[in-house]
């Protein structure tokens, strides 16, 4: 794997009021539940240790953050879903700005949707995956946390990962861990095959 980050800069930060941007190089966007690893996969991705900031309190993002590598493409970090302590005024807000967002960008290529390898998939993860094949794209699975489990719970959590979401048989599930960094090549890998 050819793949090299020279450059990553946060570069745009949209709140709930802010305009989306209007890029032109292809945008990757990254959804998941709040403490899913999302900063920690994109600060693996960058080879950055904490450009994508890590929060010890789960639901810190509450922004759009697009993040420029290589000045030539953007990974888009959604915000966290599924946390119990907002409000629930504000995590509509936060739905509807994802929605906007996965409706109006023109360059956005692909969705990734993690989840964590070690528990089967959610109501709120299957519902941000049916969301997003509602808005026409077809969601990447990430399994993080993928260092987590041994080599005989491995296989049969991926199943359970794939049955729980009615996954098509060609749809695409990667495991990744952020300590040995096992799926970054796989994730490199699609974001060249568009750029």
């Amino acid at each position: 794997m050819d793949f090299k980050v020279k450059s990553a800069e946060l570069e745009i930060v949209c709140g709930i009021t802010s305009k989306l941007p209007v890029n032109v190089q292809a945008e990757f966007a990254f959804a998941g539940k709040s403490n899913v690893g999302k900063s920690s996969l994109i600060n693996g991705l960058m080879n950055r240790k904490s450009l994508a900031r890590t929060s010890a309190e789960p639901g810190k993002t509450q922004t759009i953050n697009f993040y420029h590598v290589n000045k030539e493409f953007y990974l888009v970090d959604l915000p966290g879903y599924g946390y119990a302590k907002r409000a629930k005024g504000e995590v509509e807000k936060w739905g509807k700005m994802i929605e906007n967002y996965l409706h109006s960008s023109n360059v956005l290529k692909q969705v990734f949707l993690l989840v964590d390898m070690r528990h089967e998939p959610g109501a709120n993860d299957i519902q941000m995956y049916k969301w997003i094949i509602h808005q026409g794209y077809e969601p990447i699975i990430i399994a993080t946390k993928a260092d987590k489990l041994n080599r005989s719970q491995y296989q049969k959590a991926l199943k359970v990962l794939r049955q729980g979401f009615g996954m098509p048989s060609d749809g695409i599930l990667i495991p990744y861990s952020s300590i040995t960094k096992q799926g970054r090549d796989e994730i490199y890998e699609i974001i060249q095959s568009y750029i």
